[in-house]
């Protein structure tokens, strides 16, 4: 006999926001812990998820001209070591293969931390003339980095993620590139995953290594803390030079390319998992949700509930919904708790009694709202409503904790109070000098998430040193 009793409690997040991380993160299902500290295994759920976000961003790439691609894992040690900015900010996170079978190998291969120089060395190949121009190549795969903490989906020794990697004739293509990818993560973010994003250019101290310019997309979780969730770097002839990726121009001379690379990772599971969850589990969008209604029969061993159940299903899946039949040998109450910790959009009871009236209880999981519907030709039409309904709900929801937790602040002290008393975004001005921003990550704890410069300056000096202040910085704690 399947066991009857409720599911165990999870922390609360005010309690223990770590620890109830993890529990949403097991209980829900998305992920397992491997053998290997880092290596985490993505159970169907997760990977479910994933996929959803993944779908989204294929399509959205190949509408602007991406092809797909897979580059080898394993990374020469030389060819790794042709650019010294990026080899010096990887270097202490590679992972390194120095045998092959029973054989010592002749050269150290580096399982790949990312794939620049992997693209470098096949582009400067391929190309020769303009005609050649432009290559906008994507790449879904994992990578390897040695993190000495980790934390499932935020920092992983291993993750998945798409690279992209493109480069261009002209400056002007290759900086349009960065700006629209950044652009593309931003709506995807809004639209799919109902995160509103802070946006700008990382300072040269949190940038790329081997980059001209990185642009953020950057989310507020619940317990005020920002996620970098995205990046788009614009690479100038930094990489073409130190690999001789050059072209032959129209005007006949030789010239090297200019590159962009941009990414998105896992990481993203963990962002919908730290704005949306609640205290009773996970709490999905309906647009990134695998399933998005889920129904569960009352009394389903009384004749006709589970044939009713399922005529619904058919129905509702014909109109495009994502939805299942939840027929375990469980009570009422625990698939209840169960797949509100799976953060199931919407539940839709049907029992005895609601057959005799033809009628339905539909409930939202964002909200808890309870509603007695008709079972007829507008169910579909109504599930597919709430389900739009409830994504703009959520999206509000979390854009109003965004701005609400966003403090404009002119003083050092009042950065400081804010800081420990309130959290979240901490808006100040900032001179550019890397030792103000320095000296604020080693007294507070926050980092410059990005720079903001299009905004209007609330002051005229450095929150920390009172020069000139040149940018508008958020600054956060961060994962």
């Amino acid at each position: 006999m399947a066991n009857q009793k409720k599911l165990d409690a999870i922390t609360s997040r005010d309690v223990d926001f770590a620890q109830w991380y993890t529990d949403v993160c097991r209980k829900a299902e998305l992920m397992d812990y491997s053998s290997i500290k880092g290596f985490i295994i993505y159970r169907p759920y997760g990977y479910a998820i994933w996929e959803r976000i993944q779908n989204y961003l294929d399509q959205r790439f190949k509408e602007t001209g991406h092809e797909n691609v897979y580059m080898p894992m394993l990374i020469p040690e030389s060819l790794l070591q042709k650019e010294a900015d990026h080899v010096e900010g990887f270097a202490p996170e590679c992972a390194v293969v120095t045998r092959g079978g029973l054989n010592e190998l002749e050269e150290k291969l580096v399982i790949r931390p990312t794939s620049e120089t992997l693209f470098c060395e096949h582009y400067a190949k391929v190309v020769n003339s303009y005609r050649d121009l432009p290559k906008k190549y994507n790449q879904w795969c994992s990578v390897v980095r040695w993190e000495k903490t980790t934390r499932p989906f935020l920092r992983g020794s291993e993750f998945l993620w798409q690279e992209g990697h493109t480069i261009h004739a002209t400056e002007e293509e290759a900086r349009e590139e960065t700006l629209q990818m950044l652009h593309i993560y931003e709506e995807m973010s809004r639209e799919l995953l109902a995160i509103p994003m802070v946006t700008g250019k990382k300072t040269d101290k949190e940038k790329f290594a081997g980059a001209e310019e990185t642009y953020t997309i950057e989310a507020l979780m619940h317990d005020g803390k920002a996620l970098q969730s995205g990046t788009s770097h614009y690479f100038g002839q930094g990489f073409a030079k130190a690999f001789d990726m050059k072209f032959l121009d129209k005007d006949g001379r030789q010239k090297y390319v200019y590159q962009t690379s941009w990414g998105a990772s896992t990481r993203l599971l963990g962002a919908i998992i730290m704005v949306h969850g609640d205290d009773n589990g996970l709490v999905l969008p309906p647009r990134v949700a695998p399933t998005q209604l889920m129904i569960i029969p009352i009394q389903q061993k009384k004749p006709g509930v589970l044939e009713k159940a399922e005529a619904i299903m058919a129905d509702l899946k014909a109109q495009g919904i994502r939805v299942k039949l939840d027929d375990a040998d469980k009570s009422p109450g625990w698939k209840f708790s169960e797949q509100e910790m799976r953060g199931i959009p919407l539940r839709l009871e049907i029992g005895p009694k609601d057959i005799e009236n033809n009628q339905c209880v539909l409930v939202k999981r964002n909200d808890g709202t309870k509603m007695t519907v008709a079972i007829d030709e507008n169910l579909g039409k109504m599930v597919s409503e709430l389900l739009e309904q409830m994504h703009e709900e959520m999206l509000l929801k979390a854009t109003q904790h965004r701005d609400a937790s966003t403090h404009e602040v002119k003083t050092y002290e009042e950065f400081k109070e804010t800081l420990e008393k309130k959290g979240g975004y901490i808006k100040a001005m900032w001179c550019g000098d890397p030792e103000c921003e320095a000296k604020i990550k080693e007294e507070t704890g926050a980092t410059t998430r990005c720079m903001k410069d299009e905004l209007t300056p609330h002051s005229d000096t450095c929150v920390y040193c009172g020069k000139k202040a040149k940018h508008i910085v958020y600054f956060a704690k961060a994962y």
